[in-house]
C-alpha cells in the first residue's frame, strides 16, 4: 500500500488475521473470538474471500481449478468484488450496531498475494483499492508468520489443495516477503506472531498485542 488509511472509528472494532496457509489462522481466530467475548463484546466472525452469501459465491469462483488459466486482474477484480459485498452488507452493518469484527483476512491479503505473487503493480491495487474501499481501515492487524515450508506441509492433511494452495513455493516465499514489509510499513496496526512457535506460545503473544491495544482494555 502507498499510503496510510484511516482506522474505522465506531464503537465496534475491525480485527484481521493474515498468513499464508498453514499458519493456524482458524485456531487463533476461535482463540481471539473468545478473547472478545469474555470482554463482553458481541463479535462477528468472518472470512475473505467470503462473508455472505454473495461473497461466497465469488470465493468459490476465486479458488476451484479450471481447464484455463485464471488472469491475475480477474483474480483481484474477484477478491475486491466480494470485499466490496463484505463490506457493505456485512462488516459495516455490525460495526455500527457496536459488534466486533474478526475476519479471516482482508484487504492486506490483496497486496501480498495479487500484488506481491501475481505481479500485479502496486498503483493498480491501490486505485482498485481506493474505489472500493476509500480510507475504509482495520483497527488491529495480527500476521501470523512462518515459513512457506512449514505452512505448505501443515496443510497436506486437508484434501484436495483448492487453486491458490497449488501454487509453487516461490509464489508464497513472495507473498510472505509482501506482508513483512506490510508489517514494517504500518507497525501500529500491522503486529507479527512468530507462528512456528508452540500453540500456547503463539496464543500469549496474540493475547498480549491485544492487551496492549488501547481500544481493547
Amino acid at each position: 500500500m502507498e499510503k496510510p488509511l484511516k482506522k474505522n472509528d465506531t464503537q465496534g472494532k475491525l480485527i484481521t488475521i493474515e498468513g499464508i496457509e498453514g499458519v493456524g489462522k482458524s485456531t487463533n481466530i476461535a482463540f481471539i473470538a473468545n478473547l472478545i467475548r469474555k470482554k463482553g463484546k458481541e463479535v462477528v466472525v468472518t472470512r475473505e474471500p467470503g462473508g455472505t452469501p454473495v461473497a461466497e459465491s465469488i470465493r468459490q469462483v476465486i479458488l476451484q481449478h479450471y481447464p484455463e488459466k485464471m488472469l491475475p486482474e480477474t483474480e483481484a477484480l474477484l477478491y475486491y468484488a466480494g470485499r466490496f459485498q463484505h463490506v457493505k452488507t456485512l462488516i459495516q452493518p455490525a460495526l455500527a450496531q457496536g459488534k466486533w469484527v474478526l475476519s479471516d483476512r482482508f484487504y492486506d491479503a490483496s497486496f501480498a498475494y495479487q500484488g506481491a505473487g501475481r505481479k500485479i503493480s502496486l498503483s493498480k491495487l491501490q486505485a482498485l483499492h481506493d474505489w472500493v474501499l476509500g480510507d475504509f481501515s482495520p483497527n488491529l492487524t495480527i500476521y501470523l508468520d512462518a515459513p512457506p515450508e512449514v505452512g505448505l506441509a501443515r496443510i497436506k492433511s486437508r484434501g484436495e489443495p483448492d487453486r491458490i494452495e497449488k501454487e509453487k513455493i516461490d509464489f508464497f516465499e513472495n507473498v510472505r516477503e509482501a506482508y513483512c514489509k506490510i508489517a514494517k510499513t504500518f507497525p501500529e496496526r500491522f503486529h507479527v506472531v512468530d507462528a512456528t512457535q508452540p500453540l500456547e506460545k503463539v496464543q500469549k503473544d496474540i493475547a498480549k498485542i491485544l492487551d496492549n491495544s488501547v481500544f481493547f482494555i
